[in-house]
């Protein structure tokens, strides 16, 4: 077994240290999740925490951890007699990103259980990771039907395992702690809630502690035994202190005038729902145990508010999460009225406060409200006329512009039935959703299609001897569900960015566009690309990635000018498709562009553009083309190349959900005409 890195070796990283070391004083916190960028020591400092952890005492020869002094009383081990019980060391389960519903719940053994009645049940994670702690590394790419299952673990601590009317239960405790990285996409709102803290981490700027992470890797890496030896007595000493404090907690006074900080604080950052107090009040309580005190302080409501309130504040999808810390201050002085004439609410809180945790989420710099920013300079200058926009010195470019208020989009999907990662935009063979029929399976019996079964085994039960009333089952009977649900695509954006774009009231509504239909893929799960084209040339802003933060960003700092590539901008997103085909090639793309149709620059742009078009009809690509031309005066431009993609044309404001009947349905049969 591999030595792992120590805990208390970790250099800085503070917030993140001391909301792990919360969750060990107190279970009840309700885990944490680690948002940060790659190589900030997420991982280590989560695998490290094992160690610390308090051994637990499991009814011996249980699959299952039951507790020797309260055994589950419906575990499939059991039932338990009263027995001492043998002591073990916490144990830290990962589940893998692609795991299988099996896997995570455990499997039950359908043949058995039909020709047996025998309940044949091999444990999952789930039941591994009870009484323990349940690590998921990179969370937010976590499929959604485990997403469900976990959810459902978390608010029962339990785990049901069903097969068409068999059922196993068992207990499912586990402290949840998860890991991602936010440029790869967002959590699940759903599941971002039963995380009771969340901390965001960041690699230092400062040298010397750079220096002294490097030194100490190093050193863990040529010797790891070795290294944890010397760290031994740090990690003796604050395990002693994780005890202890979990002795005081059970002690710890939550008085009046601190439920009545946390919960003016909750109503103040608009939190839903009444988890967040309760979160809350559970790690103001926590942090004055690991302090040794046994009375709440408002400084503990203060670090408890930035580490429990960050991720459950209402804010809109592509905003960063973290609190004003001045607000936050103002309501809990509000709050203590009277009773903060001892001058405590007007102190500096203390950076090194309680277990020198630092100060929960750092705080948001979102820098000055810039409605417009400066772009790149020299653009192309001739073609289309720059419109009415303020011009930047260079002449043709025109600065970026706000989008314009989003609004709710016409669902757009993909025609025909998929095989793609699970989301809600199309159609697809998926594990979950309604049963549409029944096959063989191919390796392991997951979804059991009862009536197809009996039906395959009932010819042959005088030949296999059947006397009594039981159904006389083999493996060549059963038969797999085949359901259908919705799948989640690659929606690629090409932007025309060009001069005729150029006008800022135009602009501002092709971006509140675009970022309407990023909200949409947000919700419904999609990855997403951008690419944009103008003056020259075309350029991929954004490859295809899982963080629509990301795209909404880059879409945000878009300049405008020049002249109009249209067949550049197409022949590029031929080319992220293409390599997007081999990557992954059971996630189906979605071709969204956005322009008037206007082709400038170079020999024949226009039929150039067709015939880049044309390029992806021939692979049966479905696309849509948002029409942004503008004026009495339309010169149907968009229109022909959307017949030349073999997709359909919308204006924009026929993208609106209660301005268009039918879209959809007209998406799938230009798509089934290509």
């Amino acid at each position: 077994m591999s030595t792992p890195y120590p805990f208390t070796a970790i250099v800085g990283q503070d917030d993140l240290r001391l909301g792990l070391l919360l969750n060990a004083v107190s279970p009840a916190v309700g885990g944490v999740l680690v948002r940060g960028e790659k190589g900030t020591a997420k991982s280590t400092a989560v695998r490290a925490l094992a160690a610390l952890m308090p051994e637990v005492a499991v009814v011996s020869g249980c699959r299952f951890s039951c507790d020797p002094v309260v055994p589950d009383p419906a575990c499939p081990d059991g039932p338990h007699e009263a027995a001492a019980g043998v002591s073990r060391p916490a144990r830290t389960v990962e589940l893998p990103v692609g795991a299988s519903e099996d896997r995570l719940v455990g499997a039950l053994d359908i043949e058995r259980a039909l020709s047996e009645g025998v309940k044949a049940f091999e444990p999952g994670l789930l039941a591994d990771a009870h009484r323990g702690i349940l690590y998921v590394d990179e969370v937010n790419l976590l499929h959604d039907h485990l997403v469900d299952l976990l959810l459902d673990a978390a608010a029962m601590g339990a785990s049901y395992v069903e097969r068409e009317g068999v059922s196993v239960r068992h207990a499912a405790r586990f402290l949840l702690v998860g890991t991602m990285n936010p440029e790869e996409g967002e959590l699940r709102p759903q599941l971002l809630d039963r995380f009771g803290l969340t901390v965001e981490v960041a690699a230092s700027r400062d040298t010397d502690q750079r220096v002294e992470v490097v030194r100490r890797r190093l050193a863990y890496d040529d010797d790891p035994a070795g290294f944890a030896g010397r760290w031994a007595q740090e990690e003796e000493a604050l395990r002693e202190r994780i005890a202890a404090a979990r002795v005081l907690l059970p002690r710890v006074v939550l008085g009046d005038a601190v439920l009545r900080q946390i919960a003016a604080t909750c109503a103040a950052f608009e939190v839903d729902g009444m988890r967040a107090d309760i979160v809350m009040a559970r790690t103001a309580t926590a942090l004055a145990a690991w302090a040794g005190r046994d009375e709440v302080t408002a400084e503990d409501v203060r670090q408890a508010a930035l580490l429990a309130l960050p991720h459950r504040r209402r804010r809109n999808p592509f905003d960063a999460p973290g609190l004003d810390e001045d607000k936050l201050d103002d309501t809990l002085r509000d709050a203590a009225g009277d009773e903060a004439g001892n001058g405590d609410g007007d102190d500096e809180p203390d950076p090194d406060g309680p277990g020198g945790g630092g100060g929960g989420v750092p705080p948001q710099d979102s820098g000055p409200d810039t409605p417009e920013r400066g772009g790149d300079a020299g653009p192309e200058q001739g073609g289309d006329a720059p419109g009415p926009g303020r011009p930047s010195p260079s002449g043709g470019e025109q600065q970026p512009v706000r989008a314009s208020e989003p609004f709710r989009t016409k669902m757009l999907s993909v025609p025909g039935l998929g095989e793609g990662a699970a989301g809600r935009r199309s159609r697809a063979r998926t594990e979950h959703g309604r049963t549409t029929g029944a096959r063989r399976p191919e390796g392991a019996l997951t979804k059991l299609h009862l009536a197809a079964t009996v039906q395959a085994a009932a010819p042959h039960q005088r030949a296999r001897g059947r006397s009594g009333r039981g159904l006389v089952v083999r493996r060549d009977d059963l038969r797999q569900a085949t359901r259908e649900g919705r799948e989640g695509n690659l929606v690629l954006f090409v932007v025309d960015a060009s001069g005729s774009m150029a006008a800022r009231q135009r602009m501002s509504a092709v971006k509140g566009a675009v970022m309407s239909l990023l909200l949409d893929a947000y919700q419904r799960r999609d990855k997403v690309g951008l690419v944009t084209f103008r003056g020259r040339e075309a350029e991929v802003v954004l490859p295809p990635t899982s963080s629509v933060d990301a795209a909404a960003a880059r879409l945000e700092s878009l300049p405008t000018g020049g002249r109009t590539p249209l067949a550049a901008g197409l022949l590029r997103a031929h080319d992220v498709l293409r390599v997007e085909r081999l990557r992954d090639p059971s996630r189906r793309p979605l071709l969204v562009v956005v322009t008037d149709g206007r082709a400038t620059g170079g020999p024949d742009p226009v039929a150039l553009a067709a015939r880049a078009g044309r390029l992806h009809a021939a692979e049966g690509t479905a696309s849509v083309v948002v029409d942004c031309e503008s004026g009495i005066v339309r010169l149907g431009l968009a229109a022909q190349l959307a017949r030349d993609l073999g997709g359909t044309a919308v204006t924009l404001d026929e993208l609106r959900a209660d301005s268009i009947a039918g879209l959809v349905k007209d998406v799938q049969a230009a798509g089934r005409a290509a």
